[in-house]
């Protein structure tokens, strides 16, 4: 999987690496984002935007195109192009990012086409388990980013104890609880090293008192800091500004 986004700036270059590597493309699995500022600008430019991703990463279609933040006033609209670009055949899945339980429920009131995926930051660090449970429940796959806490947790006293108990890098952990939470595990690395060790998480298990304890270390702060990026994100590089929204934190 290779995760891109308009954003990241990442897309001419992973296409040039693609093809110069001869993969062919049914081995590859391709999904990007589109920004605010072209989720404000209306569907023509989410459209527009779209096909400039297709350009830039020398494929027809893409396996999965998301929705990078829920602009308010903008994301409903911007969601119908999406689900144009799939009846076209550019796009195969359709899906959203950052979006709380709120957000989507906007989404539905006008819209047949549910999103296939909401990908969210998961981790032992921000765990909101209503958020999870709700989109599991409505059969939407919760995709984790930032399942590794950006390893700014690695050293945490339980997150070692466990690691200890278990005989496994800390990576490891958070891979493990992850995935025994039914979310998506695709942590980013740009080491090949890195990247084969995070996968190794399939042959053990945590018991349900490791799992408890993980659970615990979200903290009322890592929660309102998480309300602070959200309510800045969704309007980042559009002329709207930044205003209170009741959301679901947890």
């Amino acid at each position: 999987l290779f995760d891109c986004a308009q954003f990241y700036e990442n897309e001419k270059a992973i296409g040039c690496a693609l093809q110069e590597s001869g993969i062919p493309r049914g081995e590859l699995y391709l999904c990007s984002k589109v920004w605010c500022d072209r989720i404000f600008a209306g569907p023509a430019a989410v459209k527009q935007q779209c096909r400039q991703t297709l350009a830039d990463l020398q494929t027809s279609y893409l396996d999965l195109y998301l929705l990078h933040w829920p602009v308010p006033q903008k994301h409903v609209l911007a969601w119908q192009a999406l689900v144009e670009l799939q009846a076209e055949g550019l796009v195969r899945s359709v899906g959203v990012s950052n979006y709380t339980i709120e957000d989507y429920q906007e989404l539905m009131a006008h819209t047949s086409t549910p999103p296939a995926v909401n990908q969210i930051e998961v981790n032992p660090f921000l765990y909101r388990p209503r958020t999870i449970d709700f989109f599991q429940r409505n059969h939407v796959l919760v995709h984790a980013y930032r399942p590794l806490a950006q390893s700014k947790h690695m050293d945490h006293t339980a997150v070692q104890a466990i690691a200890e108990a278990q005989g496994r890098p800390p990576a490891h952990i958070f891979g493990r609880w992850c995935l025994q939470k039914n979310c998506v595990f695709i942590p980013k690395s740009e080491k090949g090293d890195r990247i084969r060790e995070n996968i190794q998480i399939l042959d053990f298990e945590l018991s349900k008192e490791e799992m408890s304890t993980l659970d615990q270390l979200t903290t009322p702060a890592s929660l309102e800091a998480f309300r602070a990026t959200y309510l800045k994100c969704i309007v980042r590089d559009t002329p709207l500004p930044v205003c209170e929204r009741d959301i679901t934190l947890d």
